[in-house]
């Protein structure tokens, strides 16, 4: 296998996108994995901070990752962050359609949500409210 350099890793077109079929929305819509700067601002905005205390906030973690997730066909976001209430009033079912489709593409599971609220707890400085 070759050695790759920065040029060679900056250069690939690495984000995954498949099509998913959401009979509840009637049609299909892409979805894209994650960036590593998307991935990043998905686990912040999951955490709520009081203090030292430090916690998974569940709310809205489906349309969270959507609003991240769902796209164009280039990859372009069709949602910004103010979009996420109004996606988190759709059918669950839908949403948990395109969730586990963005979490396999993100390389997400529920093992890295649980890996996360552990390394907090054993560390609260692990992820910065200024971060």
């Amino acid at each position: 296998m070759a050695i790759l350099s920065k040029a060679d890793i900056l250069k690939v077109s690495d984000i995954q996108r498949e099509l998913v079929a959401v009979p509840e929305w009637g049609g299909d819509v892409w979805v894209k994995g994650l960036t590593g700067a998307e991935r990043g601002q998905y686990e912040k905005s999951i955490l709520t901070i009081r203090g030292k205390d430090q916690t998974i906030n569940m709310a809205h973690i489906r349309a969270k990752l959507a609003s991240l997730s769902i796209c164009d066909e280039a990859g372009a976001r069709l949602f910004t962050d103010a979009d996420v209430e109004a996606l988190d009033g759709k059918s669950a079912a839908a949403l948990e359609r395109v969730f586990t489709v963005a979490m396999r593409l993100s390389g997400l599971g529920e093992q890295d949500v649980k890996e996360l609220a552990t390394e907090i707890a054993a560390d609260p400085f692990v992820v910065s409210p200024t971060d």
